[in-house]
């Protein structure tokens, strides 16, 4: 995978982008090699189905990201 940048030279602009694919490369695949595109693209899949419902994180106090946007939809 190639490094994106919004402005040229700052990865910063694209700081959700760059932690979220920082995560998918480490957690996902680190170490693993595919055998087509296909394989990769169905867990990468996998991958993001998992972060959104099932991977607990601290600074959303110890829910997924859909818990905590259901609970912050709930509270509006």
């Amino acid at each position: 995978m190639k490094q994106s940048m919004s402005r040229k030279g700052n990865c910063l602009d694209n700081a959700v982008a760059e932690n979220f694919f920082g995560l998918l490369k480490s957690e996902m695949y680190h170490g693993y090699h595919f055998r087509d595109a296909d394989e990769l693209i169905d867990k990468i899949g996998e991958y993001i189905e998992y972060y959104n419902t099932k991977r607990i994180k601290a600074k959303l106090k110890g829910l997924t990201p859909i818990e905590y946007r259901n609970q912050a939809l709930q509270a509006a």
